[in-house]
């Protein structure tokens, strides 16, 4: 099954509407959906590594394009749209807690969420009811997306055979592993604070 699953992604990868697909996953990951874009950037890139700068650029561009949407959830709509999808995620009760806090501090957030598997929609979300300085969130949300988007696809650029081969020979022993990640990244948000 989850070479089967390997083997759709890769196809999508190399489909004509597989810049779409990206910039959607991307789009949305940002603001409210779980799974991150490199589920497919990774066989975009490997399917065509000559285009590596474009998927690199479209995966950012779409991804802060999400942010931004993330935020005016939380500005606009917390009580309708934040406060639920912050519940999901256990944080609700610690808003007023932390909102004075990050303010002062909430771009470092930003910038670790945007760089590491964090789920990044939970503190865009939050910047956006706190009221984080929005100029401050558009810049440490392009340096960090830009820099973990551009670094992924650069480094399957470069290495991008050796890479491959290995994903394929350990693909179950990867898959599980990336799913412990995701897994334990949403439950350390459920439980940590």
């Amino acid at each position: 099954m989850i070479r089967k699953l390997y083997d759709w992604m890769f196809g999508l990868a190399q489909s004509r509407n597989a810049s779409k697909a990206l910039a959607g996953i991307s789009f949305a990951e940002s603001s409210f959906f779980p799974i991150p874009p490199d589920v497919l950037l990774i066989p975009m890139v490997l399917a065509a590594r000559h285009k590596w700068i474009k998927y690199a650029f479209i995966c950012t561009v779409a991804s802060i394009l999400g942010a931004f949407a993330g935020y005016a959830i939380g500005a606009l709509g917390y009580e309708y749209l934040g406060k639920p999808i912050l519940a999901f995620y256990g944080k609700e009760d610690m808003f007023e807690k932390l909102s004075t806090w990050y303010n002062t501090w909430g771009g470092w957030g930003v910038l670790f969420a945007a760089i590491t598997p964090f789920p990044y929609k939970v503190l865009t979300i939050f910047s956006g009811a706190t009221g984080l300085n929005f100029v401050l969130f558009t810049i440490v949300s392009i340096i960090g997306r830009g820099a973990r988007f551009f670094l992924v696809a650069w480094l399957l650029h470069k290495f991008g055979e050796p890479i491959q081969t290995f994903i394929e020979k350990r693909l179950n022993l990867l898959f599980v592993v990336g799913m412990v990640l995701l897994i334990g990244g949403f439950v350390a948000i459920r439980y940590i604070g």
